[in-house]
């Protein structure tokens, strides 16, 4: 007996469905209860899936934590890549600004990242992508002469590890401000230094 087949595309959107539902339903539990007291059992019943169908798409629940994480940073690198898509006129976004915008977009997974295990990948991937940003950016500006590799590279890490902070902590407090002002104030204050800001 031949069952009829179902279309590619209503496949498709199902298994971005049930992907959805399992992924929402992660970064809500983490937020309630954090990540390592989860059970799968808890994952499945938040998302109205069953094992089966949980283990028809993840191996595991570290699996699925690096699945959310892995299509958030894809989602950050096509906006770092293409920051005004169809819109040629428009000057490009700066990535830092580009981040700041993702994380307010996407504040509930961000806290969830960065709370307790498996956000290391994610955030260590952002801090790699953004040092090569900045690399790129104080190059441009001509920083030369003896030990000028070792200064530009100083730069680039401080500049990183100011930056992760600081995104950091403005999403844990919320994402009240501005993602345009935070990005302000970073830039003058990595620019031109703290006394820039008073």
């Amino acid at each position: 007996m031949s069952g009829k087949s179902m279309p590619k595309g209503e496949i498709d959107r199902r298994v971005r469905r049930t992907r959805d539902a399992l992924q929402g339903a992660l970064i809500s539990l983490i937020l309630e209860k954090g990540y390592d007291a989860l059970t799968i059992e808890e994952i499945c019943a938040a998302a109205n899936v069953g094992r089966s169908t949980f283990y028809a798409h993840y191996t595991s629940r570290d699996d699925l934590k690096r699945s959310a994480i892995d299509e958030h940073v894809r989602t950050l690198f096509r906006q770092l890549a293409d920051p005004h898509p169809g819109d040629a006129g428009q000057p490009p976004v700066s990535p830092t600004l580009a981040i700041f915008e993702h994380a307010r977009d996407h504040r509930h997974f961000c806290k969830a990242v960065v709370r307790g295990s498996g956000g290391t990948l994610a955030i260590d991937t952002i801090q790699a992508a953004l040092a090569d940003q900045m690399r790129h950016e104080i190059e441009e500006l001509g920083l030369r002469g003896p030990g000028g590799a070792f200064l530009r590279e100083f730069s680039v890490r401080y500049r990183v590890g100011a930056f992760m902070s600081l995104l950091t902590w403005w999403i844990e407090g919320g994402a009240k401000h501005p993602a345009e002002e935070m990005e302000r104030l970073f830039r003058k204050l990595s620019n031109h230094g703290a006394l820039s800001l008073s």
